[in-house]
Order: structure tokens, then C-alpha cells, then sequence
């Protein structure tokens, strides 16, 4: 693997949600691309893309206008995202309820086919990896949200991507926790030699990654403060 090979590749792609006068431009003709190796933040205010483009690199949307692949990667089904390897930190909560830790850390590995016990080993190593084998019989319920954001990465982690989008997961965290949060997730993108796109309104956050680049209104800022593309 070189670090010049480009993983997710967005051309003037965009992103409108809605029709005719009450349609909404998330993300206008972003140029963006994302190599091996990367480090960069996403930054920029509520509401100005910064989530959207994400999932348009991680394919959960469809651009309404240009184009988004992933020449670097194994293609997906009909040159769908290549799931299996692009591995998605979410904001918000997203672990399932009536499932516990290791449940929760294996489930992507069940999804796509893997033996249950075999799933449940590889989920249990990547919580040991976070040194957070001690949640793993609780309950999405009975953790903070530092501990759920860590088994979150560590869902993450079982999947071995070689792409992780983490989309503002520190952004309801107190700051001490934020920072925790931000070193378990580097140290899981550096074991896993994976490229991470962060999206942040924090700057504490974002000084720690290599790259930063800006988005207002929908539109991705060059590092100068102009629209442009990442080289």
C-alpha cells in the first residue's frame, strides 16, 4: 500500500435533499478526495454539510450530481461502496439496545457473514485493544456516552476498513471525555493503518489531524478559505 492511493475520490459531487422550492443543497459540487494514510478534519458550523459529504464518501447517500468512488478499494455490488471496508463512526447513538457490548461490536462481521462465535472473538480482541473488555456483557443503557462512542470504535475496529468517517463523535461529549474519545480513535486508525476523515466543530479536536478543511453553506473551502479540492 502507497499513501498515494486514492481510497474515496468525490468529483463536483452534490447533494440535495427535496424538490422544487423547498429543496435543500447539503453539499454543493464538492471536489474531494481521500488517500491512504490520511489524516483530515472536517470543519465547519451545524448544518453546513460537513455530515452529509461523509456519508456521501461512506456511499449511505446517493449524490444528486457528480460522482463519488473508490478506485483504491474492493468494489461493492454494482459499484456500490465497498462496505467492508469503510468503517463509520456515527454522531448520535447507534448501538442497539437489546444487544450488549460484544453483540453490538460483532454485529457488522455477523451482517456480512461471519460465524457468530467467530464475530464475538474478534469483537471481544478489539475491546480489549480500547482496554474496554470490562463493558463487554453491559447493555447500551448502563454506559456513559464516552464508553458507547469507544464500543462504537470498537465495532469499527472488528471490521478492519482501511477507511474510517467519523462523523462529529465526540460532538456530545464534555471535553475531558472528548479527548479520551479522540485518542481511542487514533490510536484505532494507526493499529488499523487506516486513512480517517474526522467532521468536528471542536478545534481542540481538529488541530490533532494532519489535514483540516472547512465547509460553510454546503461548500467545501480550500485551506486558503476559497472552494477547492484536497491534493
Amino acid at each position: 500500500m502507497t499513501t498515494t492511493e486514492v481510497l474515496a475520490d468525490a468529483h463536483d459531487a452534490a447533494r440535495t435533499f427535496g424538490r422544487g422550492p423547498t429543496a435543500v443543497v447539503a453539499v454543493h459540487g464538492a471536489t474531494f478526495q481521500v488517500r491512504a494514510g490520511d489524516r483530515i478534519a472536517v470543519v465547519g458550523p451545524s448544518g453546513s454539510g460537513k455530515s452529509t459529504l461523509l456519508h456521501l464518501l461512506a456511499g449511505l447517500e446517493r449524490p444528486s450530481g457528480g460522482r463519488v468512488s473508490w478506485p483504491a478499494l474492493d468494489p461493492g455490488p454494482a459499484g456500490t461502496a465497498p462496505a467492508h471496508q469503510i468503517g463509520v463512526v456515527f454522531q448520535g447513538p447507534s448501538l442497539i439496545p437489546a444487544l450488549d457490548v460484544v453483540e453490538n461490536a460483532a454485529l457488522p462481521l455477523v451482517l456480512a457473514g461471519v460465524r457468530e462465535g467467530e464475530a464475538q472473538r474478534r469483537a471481544r480482541d478489539a475491546l480489549h485493544l480500547l482496554g474496554i473488555a470490562d463493558l463487554a456483557g453491559r447493555l447500551p443503557e448502563e454506559l456513559s456516552g464516552g464508553q458507547a462512542q469507544r464500543v462504537a470504535i470498537a465495532r469499527v475496529l472488528t471490521q478492519a476498513p482501511r477507511l474510517v468517517l467519523a462523523d462529529e463523535p465526540t460532538g456530545q461529549l464534555d471535553r475531558a471525555t472528548a479527548d479520551h474519545v479522540a485518542d481511542v480513535l487514533l490510536s484505532a486508525v494507526d493499529m488499523l493503518g487506516a486513512a480517517l476523515v474526522l467532521s468536528t466543530h471542536d478545534p481542540a479536536v481538529a488541530q490533532r489531524l494532519a489535514v483540516r478543511r472547512e465547509m460553510h453553506e454546503g461548500r467545501l473551502l480550500a485551506s486558503d478559505g476559497t472552494r477547492g479540492t484536497h491534493s
